[in-house]
């Protein structure tokens, strides 16, 4: 029976306040999987596969140490790491799916619960154009608002300096979702991005439905964001230079607020 994986629909904001201000919006759905019901979904849902190309498939190598390997092996690795106190986990990933094989996600979020069902530990994962990824790990207290700051260690935007702290406030997923990153530097605002969305069955009326409504969304998330970075360049925003190469890297976070 599938319990905890659900689709959720809803929009992107983006509004950049300086050097120059730009915003833009766009529609999208994301898929929450809870690790231990995928092969359920991957049996009973015909426009689904796990590991396997499909309409809407996810794979393991998008996420976690990206080797392939098991996700939930590798969050208790870094648990253990962490010295986040367990008996056993439940991990849910929101994520965009591949679509016709394609994925790339800006952020995925990976909400780990212990074997009371408490969430004890929030794993952000940042991708970038390059290839790279760099994951943020919070231990966190079981709460519906979860807020996290961190200072960015990870190049993601070329119009964007390093110098800079992200500020996270999530929900834990229920009927709605709701992710925003308010990004500043030392001057003050940077960087609004958010994500919201409601949940529906995750069937295959369901998958069917969103894919015609996006049917290219994973392919549009990537057009978009090169789009957008021309617009930036047009209006003269300079651009920051890319200096190292990181292709999976991890820091453990401490700086949770209230």
């Amino acid at each position: 029976m599938i319990k905890y994986s659900k689709i959720y629909a809803g929009k992107v904001i983006h509004t950049r306040f300086k050097p120059k201000k730009h915003h833009f919006k766009y529609n999208v759905f994301s898929l929450l999987i809870d690790l231990d019901e995928i092969n359920e979904l991957d049996n009973n849902l015909k426009f689904f596969s796990f590991n396997k190309f499909n309409l809407i498939s996810f794979f393991n190598i998008d996420h976690g140490g990206r080797d392939g390997g098991n996700i939930k092996n590798w969050v208790k690795e870094n648990l253990i790491k962490k010295k986040i106190k367990f008996q056993n986990i439940r991990v849910e990933i929101l994520c965009y799916p591949r679509i016709l094989g394609y994925v790339f996600n800006p952020l995925s979020i990976l909400y780990i619960y212990n074997e009371n069902n408490e969430l004890i530990s929030i794993f952000y994962e940042v991708k970038n154009t390059f290839g790279e990824q760099h994951t943020y790990i919070f231990e966190t207290k079981d709460q519906n608002l979860i807020k996290n700051k961190c200072s960015k260690k990870f190049y993601v935007s070329p119009f964007i300096k390093m110098e800079c702290e992200y500020n996270f406030s999530v929900t834990k997923p229920g009927s709605t979702i709701s992710t925003i990153i308010n990004q500043n530097d030392a001057e003050g605002k940077l960087l609004f991005a958010s994500q919201d969305g409601k949940a529906l069955n995750l069937t295959n009326k369901n998958l069917l439905i969103n894919y015609l409504k996006h049917p290219l969304m994973t392919f549009k998330v990537i057009v978009a964001i090169h789009y957008e970075a021309f617009k930036l360049w047009f209006k003269k925003v300079r651009l920051v230079k890319k200096n190292i190469k990181i292709l999976n890297k991890i820091t453990f976070e401490t700086n949770e607020y209230k």
